[in-house]
Order: C-alpha cells, then sequence, then structure tokens
C-alpha cells in the first residue's frame, strides 16, 4: 500500500515555509526539510532557516543534520527523508515535504536508480582537481561531452553535482539523465500532492532582493566569520551556497560590502529562474499563482481542496 505524502515546492523567496507550516497546522501535518541548504548546522541565516519562533510548534526534520565538513549525497537525503516520513505515518500525522532542491524531491518521487551506483573516490578526487585547476567550466564541458541533458540543467559552479554526474557514466556507461527516463517508467512507494508556488517574476525578485538585505540585517556576515574561525572554507560544498561563498570573497577583500549584496541578490534570482524551469517540466505539480489569492486563508482552502482530491487526509 503506497504512502500518502504532500510536497510543497516553488523558488527561492516564494513563501513555501509560512505557507507549508499554516498548512501543517490544518491537515495535522509535519514538515520534512527538501533545501540542500538547511541540511546543515550553524548555517542559518544565509539558508533562510526557520526559526523556532517561524515554526510555531510544528515539527520539522531534515534541518541541522549535518556538519559543513560532510559530504551529503541524493542517496542519504532519500533515506534519511524516508525514514522521517515513515515515522510521521506511523504517529498518524501528514508528511509534507517542502523545499526548492529538486534533485532531493525527485529522490523521493521517482526510483532514481543511479544513487546505488558505485562511489569511485579516486575519480572524484581527479576531478575535484580538474575543477579547482581549471574551473567548474571545465569539467561542466566535460560532462556536456557525454550528458548534455544533464549539463543543461546544472550550473558550471555545481561542482558536486557534475562530478557524481561523470562519475555515474564512467562507472555504468549510462548517462544520468538516461536514469531518469527509465526511473520515471517505474512506480514510487508513495502517493502524491503535488504542489508547486509561483507568483509575479518582478514581485518574486523583489522579495528575494528585501530577503537578502534582511539577511544582512541578521548578522550574515558574522555567521560566516563565525563558519570561517571554525575551520570552514570555499573548498568545502556546504560554502559554496549562494550568500556564502560571496561573504568569504568578501572578506577575503574581493568585493566591497555593496557589490557583494549586489552579486547575492542577481545570483538569488538566477537561482529562482532555474528552480522555475526545473519544476516546470514536472507534469504532476498543481501550480497555485499566489496573485490570484487575496489572503493566506484562500490560498490555504485552494491547497486543501486540492490535497483532498489527491490523498487522504488524516
Amino acid at each position: 500500500m503506497k504512502k500518502d505524502i504532500v510536497i510543497i515546492t516553488g523558488p527561492t523567496a516564494s513563501g513555501k515555509t509560512e505557507i507549508s507550516i499554516e498548512l501543517a497546522k490544518r491537515i495535522n501535518g509535519e514538515i520534512v526539510s527538501a533545501d540542500s541548504m538547511q541540511i546543515y548546522k550553524y548555517m542559518d541565516i544565509g539558508s533562510a532557516k526557520p526559526t523556532l519562533e517561524e515554526m510555531q510548534g510544528i515539527p520539522h526534520y531534515m534541518i541541522d543534520i549535518v556538519d559543513p565538513k560532510e559530504e551529503f549525497s541524493v542517496a542519504l537525503y532519500r533515506k534519511m527523508a524516508g525514514e522521517c516520513i515513515d515515522n510521521i505515518i506511523k504517529r498518524g500525522k501528514v508528511p509534507i515535504v517542502v523545499g526548492g532542491t529538486g534533485l532531493y524531491i525527485n529522490s523521493l518521487t521517482y526510483p532514481l536508480d543511479f544513487t546505488n551506483t558505485a562511489n569511485d573516490k579516486e575519480y572524484r578526487l581527479y576531478l575535484q582537481g580538474l575543477a579547482e585547476e581549471y574551473g567548474g567550466e571545465h569539467i561542466h564541458l566535460m560532462l556536456k561531452e557525454v550528458d548534455i541533458e544533464t549539463a543543461n540543467r546544472l550550473h558550471p559552479n555545481d561542482i558536486k553535482r557534475i562530478i557524481r554526474a561523470l562519475e555515474v557514466y564512467k562507472n555504468t556507461g549510462k548517462t544520468m539523465s538516461e536514469y531518469q527516463k527509465e526511473s520515471k517508467n517505474k512506480p514510487i512507494e508513495y502517493n502524491i500532492a503535488y504542489i508547486g508556488l509561483y507568483m509575479d517574476r518582478q514581485k518574486l525578485y523583489d522579495r528575494i532582493n528585501k530577503r537578502v538585505d534582511k539577511m544582512f540585517e541578521k548578522g550574515l556576515i558574522e555567521e560566516v566569520k563565525k563558519l570561517k574561525e571554525m575551520g570552514y572554507n570555499k573548498n568545502m560544498t556546504s560554502m559554496q551556497g549562494i550568500g556564502y561563498k560571496e561573504v568569504l570573497d568578501y572578506l577575503d577583500g574581493l568585493y566591497t560590502l555593496d557589490e557583494t549584496i549586489d552579486i547575492i541578490k542577481q545570483s538569488t534570482r538566477r537561482y529562482a529562474k532555474r528552480q522555475l524551469t526545473w519544476f516546470r517540466r514536472e507534469n504532476r505539480i498543481y501550480w497555485i499563482d499566489l496573485d490570484n489569492f487575496n489572503s493566506l486563508d484562500e490560498i490555504l482552502e485552494n491547497i486543501i481542496f486540492y490535497i483532498e482530491s489527491k490523498i487522504n487526509l488524516v
């Protein structure tokens, strides 16, 4: 028997946190994060991690689970998030998966067999060396030669995922995109009510700009300084997150504060655009145009009406 889950996704700054928490209160739900930055401990402001006050007593899982120096994979996310979902269901609650990391959500909604392929540490170190010497663009071009589809959806700075895609191809002879196409024809273990949030693009960009300003007001620079003092550096995947790598450059004197803020805003806007492109390809998503509603109550009524048409609420 398939397990029922709700998924709330959308671009960064689209209101997923507030809407999902209010939804959880109304449908007896608990939240499983699908955010590749919020998994890291000590990285709160730059990852827009919800505070205890913002959570309003709703349990959140898959947040603060990994030290920033540790590597974390999609396969590990799938395993750990799956365990969280099972525990939530056992306690008679509704699991609500919330986040904008498409690969994490796909790991739950498609049986991605490539996650079980063997790791090749030597090859990974070789590719990491190439990226450090010649830049991410170099290994991105290597990926384009063997798997144009995966290369097109990955940013040249997404070193970790580029390396993983090359590793999968080297060890199996099949591309990541081939695995993903095959997996879409296999059954999954969940019944899903999959909801996407979006709004007018300029309005979203304004929200992003204001969010970045608020991060600096809350102490993003101090947070990154502390991480640096703890020994975390730009070579770590965690510190490649938007907001963190730019502030590290600022602390190294590469940019002024105003330049740093502008770069973060621009990078975040581009990231939101890539997220929308990614999720627009998913035909199972029920899209909510937030501009069509006058209140949070109206949005939630619409979402709950849809959820009830797809899964059995407790």
